[in-house]
């Protein structure tokens, strides 16, 4: 087990945000609910996956809706609820929290909540990234459902349920729920115990991100390129630098959803890129031809930081730089690419990792 200090706690977040992929939640008020904790002296702590019991509980709280422009205001903790109402209903206490994906805000809520009950989160998630729908995770590549879970909103509503048809009958569900309460309910799913959170949660995630947020802080401070160290502590490629030319979104069904087109600055002067995002983003087209698509990841990111930029913040005018990772092996079998490639998303592309693309052999 690994008690994270602040410093910790900020290179995480960073490299959560960046694994976000535009979504995922404020990494400033995640960072913010964070400090908070250990102010009121509460220890956040990381456990390795094959350290967990087999026969142990977990489940994932999180926060679900749409994303809007970053904004004033601390993070709330409705997913908190959501995790207790589960605990009553199951009647049984939870070992350890999964943080449902790795985003600035949803792996910073985890975090707080397993703070406040006084456990830990596993160094493991069920995405390893951000992904915009309840339905995209390895619990579901392996077969294990969402049900039961439990939905909270800031006004006062707890919903518990019990069974559910489909996984995309729960996203349904709990995205109407955060609908109808501001765009945001707070949602705590998939208790397992910990033999199947060992056979389908993918392990080291949150070390990853750490490392990753840790990199761009060491670059900063040594006066070099945070892109590419952001991009070589993942394993991923600078993909494209340049200046945002436009900019739209907007929210559909709960998402939020848009595009963002970028001409070319130094190296890639003469050249375009375009990333569409729902919530994060998902596919990307160098010069209108398909650059990068999920799974794999797509970051965009200040230059001269290193921080992400998440959605909708980016601004027209502003310098970015994008960053491409590769996914966790689970998503790159044909399950993983039918249930969070390009295709899902109804573009008729077919997938090519990113290693794989002639344009940054």
């Amino acid at each position: 087990m690994r008690k994270l200090a602040e410093r910790e706690l900020e290179d995480l977040i960073r490299g959560c945000a960046i694994l976000g992929t535009g979504g995922g939640g404020s990494p400033r008020r995640g960072l913010a609910l964070l400090k908070e904790e250990l102010a009121q002296g509460h220890e956040i702590t990381l456990l390795p996956l094959e350290e967990l019991a087999e026969d142990a509980w977990v489940a994932s709280p999180y926060m679900c809706g749409s994303v809007s422009p970053e904004e004033e205001g601390k993070e709330e903790l409705e997913c908190l609820v959501a995790f207790e109402a589960l605990e009553e209903f199951l009647g049984v206490e939870f070992a350890a929290a999964v943080a449902t994906e790795i985003g600035g805000g949803n792996t910073a809520v985890a975090l707080a909540v397993a703070a406040r009950k006084g456990i830990p989160v596993l160094d493991a998630d069920p995405a390893g990234r951000s992904v915009p729908e309840l339905s995209h995770t390895t619990f579901a590549l392996k077969g294990i459902g969402i049900a039961p879970f439990a939905v909270a909103t800031r006004k006062g509503d707890v919903v518990l349920v019990k069974e559910v048809g489909t996984e995309e009958r729960a996203e349904i569900i709990a995205r109407n729920i955060a609908i109808m309460s501001d765009n945001r309910a707070g949602v705590a799913d998939h208790p397992v115990r910990g033999k199947d959170a060992r056979a389908a949660l993918i392990p080291g995630t949150l070390s990853l991100a750490l490392r990753i947020g840790e990199a761009v802080r060491l670059a900063r401070e040594g006066d070099l390129d945070p892109l590419v160290a952001a991009a070589q502590a993942g394993k991923g490629q600078v993909l494209f630098r340049g200046v945002v030319s436009r900019y739209r979104w907007e929210i559909e069904g709960g998402f939020t959803v848009g595009e963002a087109e970028i001409a070319g600055t130094g190296e890639y002067a003469g050249h375009a890129y375009r990333v569409w995002f729902k919530n994060e983003h998902i596919i990307s087209w160098f010069d209108g031809e398909p650059d990068v698509m999920a799974p794999d990841l797509i970051c965009i990111l200040d230059p001269a930081t290193g921080e992400a930029i998440t959605n909708p913040n980016l601004k027209e005018g502003q310098e970015v730089g994008v960053v491409g990772y590769p996914a966790p092996e689970l998503w790159r079998a044909p399950a993983g690419i039918e249930l969070l490639g390009p295709g899902h998303f109804g573009f008729a592309v077919e997938f090519r990792p990113l290693e794989e693309n002639p344009r940054l052999r």
